[in-house]
């Protein structure tokens, strides 16, 4: 009620004012006159474009999807509930995610997005030099089953190198990949807290106190010990270095 208020306040006031000039905006469909108008409507639906799509590049073509999988399992392993926020940890995968990929962008800026801008290639060899880098990444970090699942899928022949591997095989056996690895990074790490939660539930049956949550008496331990070793150092360190 307070907004519509100030809002039909400032309404009577601007057009009980004297000589208020209210701004228009005009939208204009027409067709281009020149190759260069088309050019640069090209250009833009193109930058709409990659803004539109951006969030999903970022999931399914960088290590994103690794590192928040691994944070998410280090949490329920600790048994935490909600710390770190979940916010926090999507921060925090971010940051590491844009420390692996900027060399790689950077790549992909210099070969392929820098002379297309500068009018010195076209738009298939730009994207091609822009998504050199993107892919030789991916590659590296995929599997060869995966690879071959999706080749087998299309009914593809082998390829015989990187460049007979197109995106649109890459990228969803990358994402199988990185879905695999991050489980398996997973498992390692639920390991030593279910150690844990073993010898706090043991002790409190040989103690006789089994109404008593185990969990309860085994999260301070967990996080002494987590500190202990700098449990997020470690991960943190381990992450980066399993990246190819």
């Amino acid at each position: 009620m307070i907004r519509i208020a100030i809002f039909l306040f400032i309404t009577s006031a601007l057009f009980g004012a004297e000589n208020v000039q209210i701004p228009t905006m005009n939208f204009e469909l027409s067709a281009p006159n020149t190759p260069q108008q088309l050019v640069s409507s090209l250009n833009v639906l193109v930058v709409l474009t990659l803004l539109f799509l951006a969030p999903s590049m970022v999931l399914v073509m960088t290590t994103f999807t690794r590192f928040i999988i691994v944070f998410g399992f280090l949490r329920q392993a600790m048994g935490t509930q909600q710390v770190p926020p979940t916010q926090i940890l999507v921060m925090l995968a971010m940051v590491l995610t844009f420390f692996i990929m900027e060399p790689i962008g950077t790549k992909a800026y210099e070969n392929g997005i820098k002379p297309y801008i500068e009018e010195q290639i076209g738009y298939e060899e730009a994207f091609e030099k822009t998504a050199l880098p993107f892919k030789n990444f991916m590659i590296r970090n995929t599997r060869e089953k995966d690879l071959a699942l999706f080749f087998r899928i299309r009914k593809m022949e082998n390829p015989q190198s990187v460049a007979d591997v197109p995106l649109s095989i890459v990228i969803p056996a990358f994402v199988i990949s990185e879905l695999k690895t991050a489980f398996e990074i997973g498992f390692l790490l639920f390991l030593p807290f279910l150690v844990i939660d073993m010898v706090v539930a043991s002790i409190l049956m040989s103690m006789g106190m089994m109404m008593l949550p185990p969990a309860m008496i085994s999260l301070p331990f967990k996080i002494l010990v987590f500190v202990l070793i700098d449990g997020w150092s470690l991960i943190i360190g381990n992450l980066v270095d399993s990246v190819k």
